[in-house]
């Protein structure tokens, strides 16, 4: 059983990493803030007494189940208000989010070596784009296994396929996002 310490050390880990898969998932900082305190909550609310080595385990599959909520909320919008928004103008935004924001940098870093600091904010950017364009599965199968560290097994719990579906989903993102680099001229 996991102590109300262990828990809220668990979230105040996992925010930053949960906030930019929501992000990548949604396209908008506001839903996705929304999107990590609602997991936060449901993790603290319904799993407080779970062990904590499965805290991790349990905030992924609520994450994915939160970010599929939104999805479905989204569309009925849509489908309730499709006939009005006919007959009130849309203002026209391009508030892309910077996702580099999210990213740790030490200050003394970039004073030792601006170059080298500045290639890897380029390739990390580069980066960001390239998995912005992977489709959702695909992307949601990469950030599971290579940003959170999950195990076939516990990315195939989250999300709820099979282990074989995790390893194609992942294969395809990693043939996708090398070509997508190597075009572009970055070799990892």
């Amino acid at each position: 059983m996991a102590s109300q310490e262990e828990l809220a050390d668990y979230l105040r880990s996992a925010e930053r990493r949960a906030f930019r898969q929501a992000l990548f998932a949604v396209q908008n900082e506001e839903d996705a803030m929304d999107i990590v305190q609602d997991a936060m909550l449901k993790l603290a609310r319904h799993y407080a007494g779970a062990p904590a080595h499965e805290l991790p385990l349990l905030f992924q599959r609520i994450m994915q189940n939160t970010i599929r909520d939104f999805y479905r909320r989204t569309r009925v919008r849509r489908l309730v208000f499709t006939l009005f928004s006919a007959l009130v103008p849309r203002k026209e935004e391009d508030d892309t989010p910077d996702l580099l924001e999210t990213l740790d940098v030490a200050a003394d870093e970039i004073h030792l070596d601006p170059q080298a600091w500045l290639m890897r904010k380029e390739v990390a950017t580069l980066i960001d784009a390239s998995l912005a364009l992977l489709p959702a599965r695909q992307r949601e199968a990469f950030l599971l296994r290579y940003w959170e560290g999950l195990d076939v097994a516990g990315t195939a719990k989250v999300m709820g396929c099979s282990e074989g579906s995790v390893k194609t989903h992942c294969s395809r993102a990693n043939h996708t996002l090398a070509a997508i680099l190597s075009q572009k001229g970055v070799t990892l």
